[in-house]
């Protein structure tokens, strides 16, 4: 074979070989870019899940008090439902309800403290980057 022939094969088989391989990597970052936005999109489906069944929880327990106002498994699932939503401020009125049917546990009176002091949190927050 001649220099020239031996030349051309050379640069033929090392365009074949980055062709190749630019190929190979393209189709690779194509794939792992779906499944990261598969991933993603899963993610944020499960969170907006999550939020409806939050929201039916809450709309639930609200129905039984409607006719049951001392229902405690009711306010305690309420107060729950909403703590898991961080309606802090929501959450308070039924924790006062439960505090007033069982004036004789502490434990509810320091849970509707945190709560309270939690919406202060929230406020202040609030209102400290509504000012800036």
């Amino acid at each position: 074979m001649s220099d020239k022939k031996k030349f051309k094969m050379i640069i033929t088989l090392l365009s074949a070989t980055a062709f190749l391989g630019s190929t190979i990597v393209g189709i690779y970052s194509m794939l792992a870019g779906s499944t990261r936005q598969q991933v993603e999109a899963a993610s944020t489906t499960q969170t907006a899940s999550i939020e409806q069944q939050l929201v039916e929880q809450e709309k639930g327990f609200e129905r039984v008090l409607e006719r049951e106002p001392e229902n405690q498994f009711a306010l305690q699932g309420l107060v729950d439902t909403r703590l898991k939503m961080e309606d802090f401020e929501g959450a308070i009125a039924p924790m006062e309800k439960l505090v007033e049917l069982n004036p004789e546990q502490p434990e509810y009176n320091a849970l509707l403290a945190a709560i309270e002091q939690q919406a202060a949190n929230r406020n202040s927050v609030k209102s400290g980057s509504e000012n800036k």
